[in-house]
């Protein structure tokens, strides 16, 4: 009896065991703001937002890239190697070790991911910071791997994308860590020269070192709701100046109304925000191939090609962020006839006023004469 053997037996073993089922540790995610409980599959469907409160949990590196590129495709692009423990720093515990752990969990090999790929069918590099990995911070490998990303970019020629989230230089590197400023510098440099877009997407949390260089050197700078983004944390401030600090200091919202971040954009809306931005930026050098660059003032320049303007109003209308122009009436329109007709009207109108050369009949004298203006005034002298 097949029927037996296969249904019956199944059943009775499954009531009669005793095991556990293993259930995953993250099946259901809690939101911090508002403590709802959402199923991860879900969260994960709808780009880890939770959907009650809009709120954006962090995302790892690899999961930025899929995201970001054209049906999560992307090629990974290659880092040169460190050395792992230069210093041989210990505190508690070995930075070696923490090393593994950090890579064991994360299944990466340092804090940052950069890979290629297309965005809307333009080919563009990206990188990715992934706080998981010691909070993101800044080490010789990741500061090799953004700068591995930014010459790959100029040697294809695509505009460069970065996603930062940090809370700094990693102290266990010291000063070869604090290094990797200048010379991330350096390469956002090399992308200027070559007239190449970089953008940065200021993701929570991006603080310390990270943001005292690359991540605040992008020619446009997105940020995410409720990113904190800051060099020194807001309790530090705060315990330092003694004073309560206002609601929202040093979020995305509040360094947007104070001009520090170009612009605040929901993660649904990332993606063709930028794939918008890349197209508009890298459409004057498109156009300037194979042509002799424009010249103004009998220079060329110097900020990079032109831009297509019909590019560029297509895209303003597309975000929402054009006024249409307010029809004037016929009376407030400039008419040159009505003004010249007014100039000639002034002008009738004082040349008939009294005390006129023409309309009084008595010229000033000459050689000393006074005339009936000089003695008016002389009369008030009196």
């Amino acid at each position: 009896m097949n029927w037996i053997n296969n249904v019956v037996r199944p059943k009775i073993s499954g009531l009669l065991s005793t095991a556990k089922r293993d259930v995953p540790d993250n099946l259901w995610v809690k939101c911090p703001e508002s403590g709802q409980m959402v199923f991860y599959k879900d969260l994960e469907a709808n780009a880890f937002v939770v959907p009650g409160s809009n709120y954006h949990m962090r995302m790892g590196a690899d999961q930025r890239l899929r995201h970001l590129f054209d049906n999560g495709e992307y090629k990974l692009v290659a880092v040169p190697s460190v050395q792992q423990d230069p210093l041989k720093f210990r505190d508690g515990r070995k930075y070696t070790d923490r090393l593994k752990d950090a890579k064991a969990d994360t299944k990466l090999e340092d804090a940052v991911l950069v890979g290629d790929g297309l965005l809307h069918g333009q080919h563009v590099v990206a990188a990715a910071q992934d706080f998981r990995f010691m909070a993101g911070s800044l080490g010789m490998a990741a500061g090799e791997a953004i700068i591995a990303g930014m010459l790959k970019a100029v040697e294809l020629k695509t505009p460069f994308i970065l996603f930062a989230a940090s809370g700094g230089a990693r102290m266990q590197e010291g000063i070869l860590s604090l290094m990797q400023m200048p010379r991330t510098t350096i390469a956002v440099q090399r992308l200027r020269d070559a007239k190449l877009p970089y953008i940065v997407v200021l993701t929570d949390p991006t603080t310390g070192g990270v943001t005292a260089s690359y991540a605040m050197l992008g020619d446009i700078h997105i940020a995410e709701p409720g990113a904190l983004i800051c060099f020194a944390g807001p309790r530090v401030i705060q315990q330092t100046i003694r004073e309560q600090l206002p609601d929202g200091f040093q979020r995305a919202e509040y360094l947007l109304a104070h001009g520090m971040v170009d612009m605040v954009v929901h993660r649904h809306q990332l993606r063709e925000t930028l794939a918008r931005l890349c197209g508009l930026l890298m459409s004057g050098i498109n156009a300037a191939k194979g042509k002799d660059a424009r010249r103004g003032n009998g220079k060329a320049y110097v900020n990079g090609s032109s831009v297509d303007g019909k590019l560029i109003e297509t895209a303003a209308r597309e975000s929402g962020g054009v006024v249409e122009p307010e029809a004037v009436p016929p009376s407030q329109r400039f008419d040159p006839a009505r003004t010249d007709k007014a100039k000639r009207d002034g002008t009738e109108l004082s040349s008939a006023t009294p005390g006129s050369g023409s309309s009084g009949g008595t010229a000033p004298s000459q050689g000393g004469g006074m005339g009936p203006a000089s003695g008016s005034n002389q009369t008030r002298g009196v």
